[in-house]
């Protein structure tokens, strides 16, 4: 599909369907490359089209019908095959099931069974299951490809399974019309217009990753990832010419701080670095200040549930602990029943949006946590007389000590301020009076490339975490030294009673810290 050159602008419809947006880009910018895995492919939106097209008609002479669940199980160099994948699915009047390759196999299991998936698209690697499976490359080696099948802007478009960090993952359904929502209406309204490309390393199967996606929809530049994350890679790409924008999580942005692979490269033609995923520290997001100084750095907060609406917070030393005001949505602190709290009083935090989400096949969380629109992060905070949010903490994270209830983000923020430490968690242990205390888990900071070093065994790092071989533990971090630096930023209940250095902190896919699993180790 082209458009001439001197034909009107197409003006889509408000509410549009995912095929609708695809095809409204290729009738603006045929030619132009909208996704490129480095190294590997590229795809222009005109080929997105037709690739889809051909999946969606081999789908349906393959059974695959209105409303099908089918599961997407990719991985990082599958980017491009996932969004002709995706966009084929879509095309079908299926409901596409994003997941991820590096899964186990009894976690895919678990999303497909739930969902009821009737078949399989997966990239390179065939996906361990007993449905129908095909690679998208047969699907889309196929010619005929046959009229779409009608889909409407309130159809349900997919299912996203969270991470599961506080439990069994849920799957989140969204409609097409809470995906195009917000979505540009005129190619001259098209949002990071100051990039050539924008960069990400998201994988696929994260609310982050679908972010990426659908900014590649709807973006002006080209979505750039790589086919494997390494800091050396990833910094060469943020300084190429072009790179504009520059999204990360936290994690991602301490490894590159902290790697040295940024040093000596010219950055300036960086305008953009968006967090997402998980809180940015405040030392963290100074640190990237200073790396990035010609960008913008902006925090975004959402969830897998609330998606689209957010908060966006440009960083400012004025408010480094702020997560930012609301956008696209509304924003209210409320109590356990769910009333607004007055500006100031700490209470659950909720996001409103048009077109909500709601769980698969669970009416009591969906009931729990979906209300008229409203959206119940699970997260604590306050709203400022400007309307600026600040997170306590996730709700069941906050640390009840005695008489306390101690903010796990707040002493996070204190311990990222130690030159010596390049990434804290903190959870609760028990004890025998006060009920918990504050137990930091720490990550040391680089600092030889000695890997004789030895340490004595009370302060030694957790030999079950690998380590590369050009780090080794900073030997000033014992909890009397910790205690002392956090002294004059804390209050003394807020001071970690216990401490744990490791070598890496165990993660999720979308960079999110597995706490249970961390407090866990102060069991033994």
């Amino acid at each position: 599909m082209t458009a001439p050159t001197d034909a009107p602008v197409p003006v889509p419809p408000v509410a549009r369907t995912v095929p609708e947006l695809l095809a409204w880009r290729v009738a603006v910018h045929p030619q132009q490359v909208a996704l490129r895995v480095h190294g590997v492919a590229e795809l222009t939106f005109a080929e997105w089209w037709e690739a889809a097209g051909a999946v969606a008609g081999a789908l349906r002479r393959r059974g695959v019908g209105p409303g099908d669940r089918v599961g997407l199980v990719f991985g990082a160099r599958d980017w491009i095959g996932y969004a002709v994948a995706y966009c084929g699915v879509l095309r079908a009047g299926a409901v596409a099931v994003p997941l991820s390759d590096r899964s186990a196999p009894t976690q895919l299991g678990y999303a497909l069974d739930h969902c009821r998936a009737t078949a399989v698209v997966h990239g390179q690697t065939p996906a361990p299951t007993g449905l129908p499976s095909w690679p998208v490359t047969l699907l889309r080696g196929e010619d005929d490809t046959g009229p779409d099948h009608p889909v409407r802007p309130d159809d349900l478009a997919q299912i996203l399974y969270t991470s599961g960090t506080t439990g069994r993952p849920k799957g989140v359904k969204a409609s097409h019309a809470n995906l195009t929502v917000g979505a540009p209406r005129h190619p001259r309204r098209l949002p990071l217009a100051h990039s050539q490309r924008f960069l990400h390393a998201f994988p696929i199967g994260t609310n982050a990753g679908q972010t990426m996606l659908f900014n590649a929809l709807t973006a002006r530049p080209t979505a750039l990832t790589l086919p494997g994350f390494t800091p050396a890679r990833f910094a060469r790409l943020i300084a190429a010419e072009g790179t504009g924008t520059v999204f990360l999580v936290p994690s991602i942005a301490i490894e590159l701080l902290d790697s040295g692979a940024l040093d000596g490269r010219d950055l300036g033609g960086v305008h953009l670095v968006g967090s997402t995923a998980a809180a940015l520290p405040p030392a963290v997001a100074t640190r990237l200040a200073a790396a990035f100084p010609a960008a913008t750095v902006v925090n975004y907060y959402t969830s897998t549930e609330a998606a689209p609406a957010q908060t966006t917070m440009i960083f400012d030393p004025a408010r480094r602990e702020a997560v930012g005001r609301p956008v696209g949505g509304d924003l209210r602190i409320a109590d356990p029943q769910g009333q607004p709290l007055p500006t100031g009083e700490v209470g659950e935090v909720w996001l409103r949006s048009p077109h909500p989400r709601s769980y698969h096949r669970d009416a009591s969380a969906t009931r729990a946590t979906f209300r008229d629109g409203w959206v119940r992060m699970g997260d604590v905070g306050r709203l400022d007389a400007d309307g600026y949010l600040y997170l306590t903490d996730r709700h069941q994270d906050v640390i009840k000590s005695g008489a306390f209830k101690i903010s796990s983000l707040e002493v996070e923020a204190a311990l990222h301020e130690h030159p010596g430490i390049a990434e804290a968690a903190v959870v609760a242990v028990a004890h025998p009076v006060l009920g918990s205390v504050v137990a930091a888990v720490l990550v040391a900071r680089p600092t030889t490339a000695d890997t004789d070093l030895a340490l004595p065994a009370a302060r030694s790092c957790d030999t079950d975490l690998t380590l590369p071989a050009v780090r080794s533990c900073d030997t000033d971090l014992t909890l009397p030294a910790v205690r002392s630096f956090l002294a004059g930023r804390l209050a003394d209940h807020q001071l970690p009673a216990r401490l744990l250095l490791v070598r890496q902190l165990p993660r999720n896919e979308g960079g999110k810290v597995l706490k249970r699993q961390l407090a866990a180790r102060f069991d033994d």
